[in-house]
């Protein structure tokens, strides 16, 4: 009998400290918080913006891989002027799209700044994920900007990179 309860308290501890995977990023909630309605757009010009991420590299070999926490940084660069962002979707090494972080218009008032976190465990974008990120902005208006900071620490130990984003469209 004591084998019993001393299992069955075991299992109950173990389950108790499993955790149901969030998806990555800062209070989703907020892009809600964020919702635009974009002017008409003959008064804006339209962007489109690539940025690499990293949420694994290699170490060692191709055989090994190190993961790490990406930060995405979208930035307003205008210290003036309201922008928009319509998109920001996340894509695999293999160009699969993984998600989407908001379904409607947000808005990034000037020289402020969203971020978007990949979390160190979340591995599902691989080793060459990257992001697309659509937008407006008013015409002459300084184009915003997407940064990458991958890090990881372990004891000691940290590595960390910064990759930016490059204008497509």
């Amino acid at each position: 009998m004591k084998k019993v309860i001393l299992l069955f308290a075991v299992f109950a501890l173990f389950a108790s400290c499993v955790q149901e995977k969030e998806i990555s990023s800062i209070h989703p909630e907020n892009w809600t918080k964020r919702k635009a309605t974009v002017p008409a757009k003959d008064s804006l010009s339209y962007g489109k913006s690539y940025l690499s991420i990293y949420s694994q590299i290699y170490s060692s070999s191709e055989h090994k891989t190190h993961n790490l926490t990406a930060m995405v940084s979208l930035r307003n660069t205008s210290d003036a002027d309201t922008i928009y962002l319509t998109k920001a979707e996340y894509f695999d090494t293999h160009g699969v799209s993984l998600r989407n972080y908001f379904s409607h218009p947000i808005y990034l008032a000037p020289l402020e700044t969203a971020e978007i976190i990949i979390d160190e465990m979340d591995v599902e974008g691989g080793t060459g994920s990257n992001f697309i990120f659509e937008w407006h902005a008013p015409k002459d208006c300084p184009e915003p900007l997407f940064e990458g900071v991958m890090n990881s620490t372990v004891g000691q130990q940290g590595l960390s990179f910064t990759t930016q984003s490059r204008r497509i469209k």
